[in-house]
């Protein structure tokens, strides 16, 4: 799974702090070329490869600048920097999560980009997404690739099951899985039990986690309740799968939907490659991307995920020179559209959807459903309270628990993380 949620702690290991150079002084201009490392924290298997091939013909088109390529586990990334960078080993470029960036900027870990080359093509971006790289009045990331959540589906399965089109409310949606169970014989909707799936009905209610702007957690309150208890109800009735609270749920999930097990999951576009690598995705056109259902507030939305290209502040300044050379060509039109094309993956700036690009049905798909997407709040902790949640929502998934234990329990756990915010 690559959506990070809230990543493990664990203690970075010693080969990676030896690969890191931030602060290191290797590259001396008098012997050679400035090296910087960085440290991808994509899919080692999917998109990794094309990283490493966007390394190489940077390095060749600048050899005064030699770039060390270094894949890190995503799970782990998030700790293994924090710990790098407060001992002075950082890498000199993290692939930073979106919601890593403002906690690094605050401890003081990335370099502001304003006015610097990085952000000389600031206006070709998705202007929620720079929002979403900033950290009290400042830059701190130049945005590489997005995603957000959507509805996917096996289209020759809704046909079969006589749906014609996508369905608007959650609501319909378990109508049509009904129908789908019934006509398809296989289960209509299947839900990830992780918090970050149960942020749409959340959105769907006019509300989220907290209120950054009254600095009150907003979990416990009736609208999430609401918005959680329609979640709750997506695991039982016919044709909806029953909760997979297993480790191996993500796979089991995925296994089901592009084999044709199952019609229809929420999904982002970092599994493209992955559906097309199914049988019921051999013929790519069969896979239907729409917005979520709305809720009861008429609303409709998903949380913005994707990552920033970041650069060390505890580097010297030939390196973090080389690092801003390389963020920006990482970040062009041009190798954001190589990417697109090889991963899949939607770019963060328009002019980087070409038509090569949307020709796609899947990048096209989850283009479309961007503007449903919402910013997550300016708050450097914000990422964190998705841990607490998924604990007690996969206790309540499971039968473990009722919902408002859950939820009270949750509400205890991200005041811990946010003490000088209200209940």
């Amino acid at each position: 799974m690559r959506r990070g949620i809230a990543a493990t702690a664990l203690v970075a290991s010693v080969a990676l702090a030896a690969t890191a150079c931030g602060g290191s002084g290797s590259g001396d201009k008098a012997s050679g070329p400035v090296t910087i490392t960085w440290w991808d924290t994509s899919n080692s298997t999917n998109e990794a490869p094309t990283y490493k091939a966007l390394v190489n013909e940077f390095n060749k088109a600048n050899p005064s600048i030699k770039v060390k390529y270094v894949n890190v586990p995503f799970d782990s990334a998030q700790n293994k920097f924090d710990t790098a960078a407060g001992s002075k080993g950082a890498p000199d470029v993290l692939r930073s999560e979106v919601g890593w960036t403002p906690a690094f900027a605050k401890k003081g870990y990335f370099l502001a980009l304003d006015g610097t080359a990085a952000l000389a093509d600031k206006s070709k971006f998705q202007a929620s997404l720079v929002t979403q790289a900033q950290y009290d009045g400042k830059t701190y990331g130049v945005p590489l690739v997005t995603d957000t959540l959507a509805l996917v589906y096996n289209k020759a399965l809704f046909k079969k099951a006589g749906i014609t089109a996508a369905p608007k409310t959650w609501d319909e949606l378990k109508a049509d899985a009904k129908l789908v169970n019934q006509k398809a014989k296989v289960d209509g909707f299947w839900l990830n039990t992780a918090a970050y799936y149960a942020q749409p009905f959340l959105y769907g209610e006019g509300v989220d986690m907290v209120d950054t702007a009254s600095k009150k957690i907003t979990i416990n309150g009736a609208a999430a309740k609401k918005g959680l208890a329609t979640w709750q109800s997506m695991f039982s009735g016919t044709g909806l799968h029953k909760a997979d609270i297993t480790a191996d749920a993500y796979a089991h999930i995925e296994d089901a939907f592009v084999n044709g097990k199952v019609a229809s999951i929420i999904q982002g576009p970092w599994e493209i490659t992955n559906f097309y690598k199914g049988s019921a995705f051999s013929d790519k056109s069969n896979l239907g991307i729409a917005v979520l259902p709305a809720g009861s507030s008429g609303s409709a939305g998903a949380p913005t995920g994707g990552h920033n290209l970041a650069v060390y502040a505890g580097s010297d300044s030939a390196h973090q020179q080389a690092s801003i050379k390389f963020v920006t060509w990482m970040t062009s039109a041009k190798t954001q559209t190589q990417i697109a094309l090889k991963n899949a993956t939607l770019p963060t700036r328009s002019d980087a959807y070409t038509a090569a690009v949307t020709a796609d049905p899947g990048v096209a798909g989850f283009q479309s459903v961007l503007p449903s997407a919402q910013p997550r709040p300016a708050l450097p902790e914000y990422s964190s309270l998705w841990g607490p949640l998924g604990t007690e929502l996969t206790k309540v998934a499971g039968g473990k628990e009722s919902l408002d234990s859950g939820l009270s329990n949750a509400d205890t756990a991200m005041a811990k993380l946010l003490p000088d915010y209200s209940k």
